[in-house]
């Protein structure tokens, strides 16, 4: 029996998902000058929350305890992973952050799966991370590479939490409250990071498109990607995100990566790939929120 085809209008949808989320990551560095990261990532929460809470139109009542303890969880790591993530964005390049920040959900898909072939592909992801950083790191800021697994470890912990939340929430009611849960928490890092760049509208209106790019728009192409592909296929393409994060930070920033760290990327990229196939992951269990 054959399998069944994968729709191409579906992998277009995906892959424009990732180039918005991409951009958005790169005019979001062009601002770090003016906001800072923490006010960018504080922007991009507050706006997202704004989206989603028109969007859904989410009801406070009639939620459990259980129920409002994982929105919070959600929250907390929306607003971690998004910090972590911008803050690497300041010191490191797109594409080696994204990679580094792959590997979260990386190793959550090789804990959980049941086959010795897992350690084959967390072996090679591990090669991925050396090669990345030319053998010694030397080419790395230390601290960008701590922030990145920072957003790694938070990336596992999102991918949990949305798992509750998701079984709780009907819709996107869940990812809505936990947007505004996230971007309350940063309200305060991301008004003393920003300052008085704030009162700029241009700014703000940048930091709203941020969003938009970042967050709202792939996750709606990907909610009707998902109604035509395959789970296995959603998470493999997801699995590029590496690659278009490179593309974009060569294209729109200027950021040229060496042999070696494109080598790492592609490593990461392939254990990422055959950890997905290895496991027959959930398409769910790798959506994204943040990049």
């Amino acid at each position: 029996m054959s399998a069944r085809p994968v729709p191409t209008t579906a992998v277009g949808l995906v892959v424009a998902g990732l180039c918005c989320q991409e951009v958005g990551a790169s005019l979001a560095v062009l601002l770090f000058p003016e906001v800072g990261p923490l006010g960018m990532v504080m922007l991009r929460l507050v706006f997202s929350a704004i989206i989603l809470w028109l969007i859904a139109r989410p009801s406070l009542r009639g939620h459990s305890r259980s129920a409002w303890v994982a929105v919070v969880q959600l929250g907390v790591a929306l607003a971690v992973m998004n910090g972590f993530f911008y803050l690497a964005l300041e010191r490191l390049a797109l594409g080696v952050t994204v990679t580094i920040e792959v590997l979260g959900p990386l190793a959550l898909s090789i804990i959980a799966s049941r086959r010795a072939s897992a350690w084959l592909w967390a072996g090679l992801a591990l090669a991925g991370v050396l090669a990345l950083g030319g053998g010694g790191f030397d080419r790395l800021d230390a601290l960008g590479v701590v922030f990145a697994l920072g957003a790694a470890v938070s990336w596992a912990f999102y991918i949990l939490a949305s798992a509750r939340v998701g079984a709780a929430f009907p819709k996107l009611d869940g990812l809505a409250l936990a947007m505004a849960v996230g971007a309350v928490l940063l309200l305060p890092f991301g008004v003393a990071n920003a300052g008085d760049a704030l009162l700029r509208l241009d700014l703000v209106a940048l930091g709203a498109a941020v969003a938009l790019l970042s967050s709202t728009i792939p996750y709606t192409l990907e909610l009707i990607a998902l109604r035509r592909l395959p789970a296995a296929a959603f998470s493999i393409l997801m699995a590029l995100a590496p690659a278009t994060a490179a593309l974009a930070g060569v294209l729109l920033l200027g950021q040229h990566l060496a042999l070696l760290e494109v080598v790492g990327i592609g490593l990461v990229i392939a254990a990422s790939i055959g950890a997905v196939r290895a496991g027959g992951r959930r398409a769910d269990d790798i959506a994204e929120p943040t990049g």
